[in-house]
């Protein structure tokens, strides 16, 4: 009989606790696509702004391969967390699987949600006056969360409001 162990942990509020620390101090993300052309996996480094409730949202290009990939197929995935000194993979992280979704172009106008963008992401103001430039906010399907070794987590959106 071949029994695996789970690795993972019932989600508890230690989990709960780190995920929305990671979601409220990332400033960039690595996003995962679905290249359109090859329907291959892509891989970019995006800007990354938390808004409250479990919320993520970023501003790209219509110019990317990143924005036609999501106009094509909304699936993605964001990993999110930074390797500290030492072992990086002790560093808590987590894979965030969502659906993009395009915001409409009055976002930009909303003073508070593009003040606290640019609150974190000053220099993102040189964008604001271009048209190939949108929001996108990120509707999270479930994060998978490494809390460090022996710390793996599943948890789902109503986990991240919770926390």
């Amino acid at each position: 009989m071949n029994d695996k162990i789970n690795p993972i942990r019932p989600t508890d509020n230690d989990a709960r606790a780190i995920a929305a620390a990671l979601l409220r101090e990332a400033r960039v993300a690595s996003l995962g696509t679905v290249d359109p052309d090859t329907q291959g996996p892509a891989v970019s480094r995006i800007v990354v702004a938390h808004y409250g409730a479990g919320r993520v949202v970023t501003m790209i290009s219509d110019l990317s391969l990143h924005t036609k990939a999501l106009d094509k197929d909304p699936r993605c995935s964001l990993l999110i967390g930074e390797a500290g000194k030492g072992d990086p993979l002790a560093h808590p992280r987590m894979t965030v699987i969502a659906n993009a979704v395009r915001l409409p172009p009055d976002a930009k106008a909303d003073e508070e949600f593009a003040g606290r963008f640019l609150a974190l992401h000053p220099k993102t103001r040189l964008y604001f006056g271009f048209t190939d430039f949108s929001f996108w906010r990120f509707d999270i399907v479930r994060v998978d969360l490494n809390g460090g070794f022996g710390k793996a987590y599943r948890l789902e959106p109503a986990d991240l409001a919770q926390a």
